[in-house]
């Protein structure tokens, strides 16, 4: 089991990956798309190249004038290069763009193919919503990064140093001048850049707070209406909100002051350079063309520093992302294949289930849930499990079901230790109804194929008709494909466990968990359930647990569980006899004079 040393807690603050950490990851994403990025860049590259040369022709344009020379020629060509490189750099931004959203794609494939095989330890210590919100707003932020900010790295470095040696042969005294602004300016930009990253990761930590309290108020939305505490919930939504906007606005503030960074240096520049310039015009040290086209240079400079500034914001933006990201994909996840072996899961017969001095706590700071548990089930047959709130009897479910690893001893199915299954063998053997019977969101005929898929029509029907469904289906507007709303909200209780109950049958499992199934049942319902049950158990291993005896005094064997420990084990008639706690609850409930 999975200590969830890696569970994220919404709450927390996501440590900041070392840059290297964060490039190898980065690297990863656009790894699968290098080819098309390369061709981006590319065509930015070309686009680039054109617009260092539109000075030139301006320069010459301003010489063949002094000269009353003919510039139709050299407008012309002008002309086609300000269209040329538009058009081509308008190409390669469509092809960047196209490419940002497949790594976004991929991304969040991988992503969600990872959380929903997350260990069941791992989701309970983390926030749903947190996760959701890595697969939506942290993946978007990945969008930036992975490619405006590495493409604009590179084309704005590139274009940034052809424009100075551009400049340098224009006049190396002015590039000097050009040069002193922007360090002045560049060295307190590069105070501004943690700043970003800070602001911005604690801006998605609050992002993922608000879809953790609205998972958590649309999750008990009858309680929270019931309760009066629309009005709480509504001020503890805002709140992280609100958190999100300060620290939104934080980042907001740092983004604007680098941005103006680059307008002030090159009005800075421009200023310095217009001065100096024009007293070196006046020396005769330089033209006024070259003064010209170095003004030029000068506002072309904007775009390849403006792309540098944009690269380093956007990687202090993508990089908050990215440890969101590498953090969930670092949680214990289940691999489905893993085992020492194939292991035969049809046409096996009714499976096994031995606990050998089984010990279990779901953490390391918590109390043991179990204290050396041992009970052998053979198959087929119905065993229940009793005993009081927090026996320990549903673990024993969990355990079978390798939603948790023993802490110490071994779970045995047919003879063989669960962590030696691969777990999608081993849960393909099972059919499982849990103690609150979940129905997912969609129709009624999603749900009871859910867990079976490829159940045949007249399969579906047999099923309805054992569980007592038939009826419901004839009464509901559109049978089968009626929807029945989130977590079944359109079923009643008793309803939505025939639903679990049918679903799991349909799975035709070897090894049957029913916890708590007949719970929320009428009287009527549950004797026909249990009949239900008492047959399946002739052909397939039955476990089952309940608090209302009447669901197992039909059982072959029933184990009495106390305080995490197995007190008894025997049919009703002896347990009455034999062992006080499973006689105080046969009586609390008027049967211990039932046969």
């Amino acid at each position: 089991m999975s200590t969830g040393e890696g569970a994220i807690d919404a709450g927390a603050q996501t440590p900041r990956l070392p840059a290297r950490e964060t490039w190898r990851a980065l690297y990863r994403h656009f790894r699968p798309h290098r080819a098309v990025i390369a061709l981006g860049t590319l065509l930015a590259l070309v686009g680039t190249v054109t617009g260092l040369a539109q000075p030139l022709a301006a320069k010459a344009l301003v010489e063949r004038l002094g000269r009353e020379e003919p510039i139709t020629g050299v407008l012309l060509g002008l002309t086609v290069l300000v269209v040329a490189g538009t058009a081509v750099q308008a190409v390669g931004s469509y092809v960047l763009e196209r490419t940002a959203e497949s790594v976004v794609l991929a991304a969040r494939r991988s992503l969600i193919g990872r959380l929903l095989r997350l260990r069941l330890a791992e989701v309970e210590r983390t926030q749903p919503g947190d996760l959701m919100s890595r697969i939506t707003s942290d993946t978007t932020l990945l969008r930036a990064v992975t490619t405006r900010s590495v493409v604009s790295a590179v084309t704005g470095g590139i274009g940034f140093l052809a424009t100075l040696a551009m400049m340098l042969l224009m006049d190396a005294v002015l590039l000097g001048v050009t040069l002193g602004v922007i360090v002045l300016i560049g060295g307190a930009f590069a105070l501004v850049m943690p700043r970003i990253a800070e602001a911005t990761r604690r801006s998605q930590a609050a992002v993922g707070e608000i879809s953790s309290r609205l998972e958590r108020a649309f999750g008990a939305f009858r309680t929270v209406k019931a309760s009066g505490a629309e009005a709480r919930e509504t001020a503890v939504v805002e709140a992280a909100a609100h958190e999100a906007w300060r620290h939104g606005v934080g980042a907001a503030k740092w983004q604007a002051l680098a941005g103006s960074s680059v307008g002030l240096a090159v009005q800075v520049s421009f200023l310095a350079v217009l001065g100096i310039g024009g007293a070196r015009v006046a020396s005769g040290a330089i033209g006024v063309a070259e003064l010209i086209a170095f003004l030029l240079y000068l506002f072309y400079l904007i775009e390849p520093v403006s792309a540098l500034v944009e690269a380093v914001t956007q990687y202090q933006v993508g990089s908050a992302a990215i440890a969101r990201i590498e953090e969930a994909e670092r949680l214990a996840a289940e691999d489905p294949e893993r085992g020492t072996g194939a292991v035969a899961v049809g046409g096996g017969g009714p499976a096994s289930v031995v606990f050998e001095d089984v010990a279990f706590r779901y953490r390391d700071d918590l109390p043991y849930v179990h204290h050396g548990v041992s009970f052998e089930v053979p198959g087929p047959g119905m065993t229940a499990f009793v005993g009081p709130s927090g026996a320990g009897k549903t673990t024993v479910f969990g355990l079978v079901e390798r939603f948790y690893e023993a802490t110490g001893g071994r779970v045995l199915v047919d003879g063989r230790d669960v962590r030696d299954w691969p777990v999608a063998a081993l849960r393909e053997a099972i059919g499982y109804v849990e103690q609150d019977a979940p129905v997912l969101a969609g129709t009624l005929r999603e749900n009871l194929v859910f867990a079976a898929p490829g159940a045949t029509e007249e399969e579906i029907r047999e099923v309805l008709v054992r569980t007592r469904l038939d009826a419901l289906v004839e009464r509901l507007p559109d049978g089968l494909e009626t929807v029945v709303g989130h977590r079944g909200s359109k079923l009643s209780g008793g309803e939505r466990q025939r639903v679990a109950v049918a679903r799991a049958l349909l799975r035709k499992p070897r090894l049957l968990l029913l916890d708590e199934a007949t719970s929320q049942l009428d009287a009527v319902n549950e004797l026909a359930l249990r009949d239900v049950v008492a047959e399946v158990a002739r052909e397939v291993t039955v476990l089952v647990v309940a608090h209302r005896l009447s669901t197992v005094t039909l059982a072959d064997r029933i184990v009495v569980m106390d305080a995490g420990r197995v007190r008894a084990v025997g049919t009703h008639a002896e347990l009455v006899a034999g062992d006080p706690l499973y006689a105080e609850l046969a009586a609390t409930q008027f049967l211990a004079t039932r046969g």
